[in-house]
């Protein structure tokens, strides 16, 4: 009876439907929850942010193959903007998927059935439960061979407070912070205007370089960085180094802006408290100095949102949240994007048996996440749960180096000889991955 059941896909995100593919090429069940309106609406959420994969790296094995029976033909060459790597291949690939994708349906929990965490008894025998509250109607509950957790990290973004919780005040002035890269096209809200950019990753840069783009034609519009580390050290990336040219391009463009005064970096800056002054926010960061700012962008990463997977038996590791198998090839403080090793269905192994956390969610709060990294997961677990354990064990991917592979440095060191973590989520050139400037 129990293989009889789908295997349940959590998320229609890239990672989601390139898992999905796979089952269906080996005849598997699937069935995929998708919170969103549409398939990938995280990704349309940065739609206007352009990735600094090219093509090839956006696309997965399993879903060309898939497609290719549609007469859908692959891009070859250039770095979609998220909107179009919707168009021309997510939604494409949601289509041919076809009601195996369940939308507006939201995973509340996961658990065994008639086991709570605690019962040993029969565990590994009972199928998931996989409990869902849907856009209308009330909620159910599905039953699965096995669950594929690809939720990713997007609606759990991390707050401005430097101590990983809202800075004090900063809940009060929401309305004045901005958690995703904004859509600049639209310059209402930025233009003649002070906004404060708070980040050191990719996503964080490609708003840096929009705002300096805008200060460039209009001095009254004023960008402050703001870093909580005590330097720069390689903020700006690994340049000609980086074997993916686009992303190397922007960490060499935001230096020549803050060179040219058109940025002002300041680093250090570990937000305390957010006060509101009239339509103003006011930042105070922990040693007492202050920044006023019209907008404030916060783009410091992201982390998993583990609440409806309470009742499962996980090991993650206590600094990332990421499966303890992975977290020292990932650890930012230790890697970049490229230093890190491929990830497949035995690093991703949980004690409950047959679930698996990937994509970006697998990664935790590490910001090294690429798309071709998490193409490469699912196609290893999808042939483990078909019980194919040599084409899970099997390794078949290959990472461009990122030009920085020494890892983030110290926090407190004000030194030049630090390293860096080479991605974060997203930009305005992305990479694939945890967001569209990690992609």
């Amino acid at each position: 009876m129990e293989n009889a059941l789908p295997v349940v896909v959590i998320g229609a995100g890239p990672q989601g439907l390139a898992a999905a593919a796979h089952l269906v090429e080996r005849r598997m069940p699937v069935i995929v929850l998708e919170a969103g309106a549409s398939p990938a609406a995280a990704v349309a959420e940065w739609g206007h942010v352009r990735l600094f994969s090219e093509w090839p790296e956006l696309i997965d094995a399993a879903a060309a193959r898939l497609l290719s029976a549609t007469g859908w033909q692959a891009p070859t060459a250039g770095y979609p903007t998220g909107e179009q790597w919707i168009e021309t291949y997510l939604a494409p690939l949601a289509a041919a998927l076809g009601d195996r994708i369940r939308l507006g349906a939201r995973v509340t929990g996961v658990s065994r059935l008639g086991r709570d965490r605690l019962v040993d008894a029969g565990r590994g025998d009972q199928p998931f439960t996989v409990h869902v509250a849907p856009a209308e109607g009330e909620e159910y509950r599905l039953q699965a061979r096995a669950v594929i957790d690809a939720s990713g990290t997007w609606a759990t973004p991390n707050p401005a407070g430097a101590d990983g919780l809202p800075a004090l005040g900063e809940s009060a002035a929401a309305d004045l912070l901005s958690y995703r890269i904004p859509d600049f096209r639209d310059r209402a809200g930025f233009a003649g205007t002070h906004t404060v950019v708070i980040g050191s990753g990719h996503s964080a840069v490609t708003a840096v370089l929009a705002l300096a783009r805008m200060a460039r034609r209009d001095p009254s519009t004023t960008v402050t960085w703001a870093l909580r580390r005590a330097t720069a050290g390689n903020t700006f990336g690994g340049g000609d180094a980086d074997e993916l040219p686009a992303r190397g391009a922007l960490g060499k463009t935001a230096k020549e802006y803050v060179d040219a005064g058109l940025v002002s970096l300041v680093t250090g800056f570990r937000v305390e408290r957010v006060t509101r002054a009239g339509e103003s926010a006011v930042l105070v960061a922990e040693d007492g100095r202050a920044l006023a700012a019209d907008r404030v962008v916060v783009l410091t990463g992201f982390r998993p949102d583990l609440s409806f997977l309470s009742e499962l038996r996980l090991e993650l590791d206590p600094t990332l949240q990421a499966p303890v198998r992975i977290a020292a090839e990932i650890d930012p403080n230790v890697h970049s994007c490229g230093s890190v090793a491929a990830t497949g269905a035995a690093d991703l192994a949980q004690p409950e048996p047959d679930f698996y956390l990937v994509g970006s969610k697998s990664y935790g709060r590490a910001p090294t996440f690429l798309a071709l990294t998490g193409y490469e997961q699912v196609r290893s677990v999808v042939a483990e749960l078909a019980g194919d354990r040599e084409a899970a064990r099997r390794v078949e991917l290959s990472l461009p180096d990122t030009g920085v592979c020494g890892g983030a440095g110290l926090f407190d060191a004000a030194g030049s000889s630090l390293g860096g973590a080479c991605c974060a989520p997203p930009a305005a050139l992305l990479q694939v991955g945890r967001s569209p400037a990690s992609v």
